[in-house]
């Protein structure tokens, strides 16, 4: 099912381009538009979409004051910040309101779409999670007379995916490795050193293929799928550094999974429109971390 946009912005001509942004990309549908803050809350909480795109400053009020107006009756869409202002406090302000993402002008195409990729796949996740936590409560509720039964610790998977989608990976498809990587670490009798990156490549490789030569092939495979979601997960911090260089998840993730010179250099490269192709990522210090992340999750 597509999602339902609302666009919140005093400029005709970037709620007209936002919107063809979104239906010629096939990213949802937009229910409605408005031109300020007070004409926004009433369209709102009209058609109760799932995305909202909001301007940050407009006439009647800025687009923070009308997400927390929006918040306080209930809302419950997802909010994304457009706005060529890149004040720092004004964009930590916007984040603490709750909106996911911050989108710059000029309006970019390649950048509108995606990030509303990113808000769409997030749907998706939390969508397939409800569905398994209603099938859950209707198993629960056929053991009518049973003693409820005791919580269960999370799993590998439940404690790496919302690590990876805070740093933007988890689309990639390398982001299976990892989880499955992870999950081989967890059943290993010593749990709290992580084993050699060729032998954690070798396990993962014999989960997906079993014959040898199938295998060996794998290993290879593997190491790429993994740089690439690593410079995904590089890339898309650095970009949120850019534009608020105070934003939690970046002041968490960029300097503990990454080597935060090549977090600059990213930014750099990023800021001037080129790609140099000279960024590298760690991976073995992207799993110890997550390891030891996953360890302190399974313990608690």
């Amino acid at each position: 099912m597509p999602l339902s946009f609302c666009i919140v912005d005093d400029d005709g001509a970037a709620r007209r381009m936002l919107q063809h942004i979104i239906e010629d990309s096939g990213l949802g549908e937009v229910a409605g538009t408005a031109e300020g803050g007070q004409e926004g809350v009433r369209l709102i909480l009209s058609e109760n979409p799932d995305v909202v795109l909001m301007d940050l400053l407009m006439p009647d009020q800025d687009g923070i004051e009308t997400i927390i107006s929006l918040q306080s009756q209930g809302c419950r869409s997802k909010f994304v910040m457009i706005s060529q202002i890149e004040n720092g406090d004004m964009v930590s302000r916007a984040y603490r309101s709750g909106i996911e993402f911050f989108i710059r002008k000029p309006i970019n195409k390649i950048e509108v779409e995606s990030v509303l990729h990113k808000i769409n796949e997030r749907y998706a996740l939390g969508r397939y999670l409800d569905e398994i936590k209603l099938s859950l409560g209707k198993l629960e509720g056929l053991q009518f007379g049973l003693p409820p039964a005791q919580a269960s610790k999370r799993t590998v998977k439940e404690i790496i995916q919302p690590i990876l989608m805070n740093m933007g990976m988890i689309s990639e498809s390398g982001s299976r490795d990892i989880i499955t990587i992870m999950e081989l670490a967890a059943a290993k009798e010593n749990t709290d050193s992580l084993p050699p990156l060729k032998e954690l490549y070798e396990l993962a490789a014999a989960t997906y293929k079993t014959v040898p030569a199938e295998a060996a092939k794998e290993v290879k495979a593997i190491e790429q799928r993994l740089r690439r979601a690593l410079a995904a997960g590089l890339t898309n911090l650095a970009s949120i550094g850019i534009t608020d260089y105070g934003n939690p998840k970046f002041e968490y993730y960029a300097p503990l999974y990454f080597d935060f010179e090549e977090v600059r250099l990213k930014m750099k490269e990023i800021e001037q429109g080129r790609e140099s192709g000279k960024v590298k990522v760690n991976i073995k210090k992207f799993l110890q971390v997550l390891h030891l992340e996953l360890i302190e999750g399974m313990n608690r």
